[in-house]
């Protein structure tokens, strides 16, 4: 089997441990804001897009990671291995394991701040074998040099390459050259394209094979070699939004893996996204596959993806 047809995903990236509080809201600049009970879970913006890869969108999985020597990295190692992931870890003796301070408030609403630690030692030569694997997921929480040279060697290798480009930075024409899927939220589509409030212009901007601009409630908007698509969300009882994100990235990159449309695995990974946005915490929100295929069993009134797109949303 060639690379390019393979359901295996490789995930590159960061891995954390969250320390979550919860408040009545996020506290503006200068604010102290007297929280609640303190939670901590795995998380971790590449670990997150892994266990989603692995349990809700039940491919294949591995992760290229790095953790430091302490007692950090054991629940994160736990749960990858825990959801199906196999991890390949870089230990670095010198360097904490990254952590994530993260407020969030009872609007479901989140402040984060990372302390990247064992996160940049990554570097491009870290890269595993690349046989058997069908696409590589890649996001910005990893030094830029070594994220431009695991997606040059992927694209060279056959693999489909995705970029979550979060968070948001200007980036490369080099590195953008080596990405096939490129998944952004309005923020971001701003900063890489240089334009703001126009989704339309934003996504004709981007030089990418393809893009996904996720939009929150909105669901999410997509262009994929000239076919136009809108995904209507899904609507839940927003408790945790922390993973939704990741959540919809790892699924939606395991549905492709599987051969899924485009449309049907955009529908997939917002169904997956709403589901962890009514339970708290990171990795601990993603649903298993089962509960993902129930839930769309029982949303069959909700449209598919169309490609009417004209109309701004």
């Amino acid at each position: 089997m060639s690379a390019a047809l393979s359901s295996c995903v490789l995930v590159a990236g960061s891995a954390n441990l969250d320390f979550v509080v919860r408040a009545s809201h996020v506290p503006a600049p200068g604010e102290t804001v007297l929280g609640r009970e303190l939670a901590l879970f795995p998380g971790g913006k590449g670990a997150n897009q892994a266990v989603a890869c692995a349990r809700a969108g039940g491919a294949p999985t591995r992760m290229l990671l790095a953790l430091g020597n302490d007692a950090h990295a054991a629940p994160i190692e736990r749960s990858l291995r825990e959801a199906g992931v196999e991890p390949h870890i870089v230990r670095v003796a010198d360097r904490a394991t990254g952590t994530a301070f993260v407020c969030v408030s009872d609007d479901a609403e989140n402040a984060i701040t990372v302390a990247p630690g064992a996160n940049e030692a990554l570097r491009g030569e870290d890269l595993p074998d690349l046989t058997g694997v069908g696409h590589l997921l890649l996001q910005l929480e990893s030094p830029l040099a070594a994220i431009e040279a695991w997606a040059q060697r992927a694209r060279a290798a056959g693999v489909r390459v995705v970029l979550n480009a979060a968070p948001a930075r200007p980036l490369p024409s080099s590195l953008l050259d080596a990405i096939d899927l490129l998944i952004v939220n309005e923020g971001e589509l701003a900063v890489l394209s240089g334009i703001a409030g126009d989704l339309d212009a934003g996504l004709a901007r981007i030089p990418t094979r393809g893009v996904v601009v996720t939009l929150g409630a909105r669901g999410c908007r997509a262009r994929l070699d000239g076919e136009h698509l809108h995904q209507a969300a899904f609507a839940v009882s927003a408790l945790d939004t922390t993973a939704a994100g990741d959540t919809f990235c790892g699924t939606l990159v395991a549905a492709l893996a599987h051969g899924l449309s485009f449309a049907a695995a955009l529908r997939r990974a917002c169904a997956a996204s709403a589901l962890a946005c009514t339970r708290a915490g990171a990795q601990a929100s993603v649903p298993s596959h089962d509960e993902v295929e129930r839930w769309l069993a029982g949303a069959d009134s909700m449209p598919a993806a169309v490609t009417s797109f004209p109309l701004q949303v």
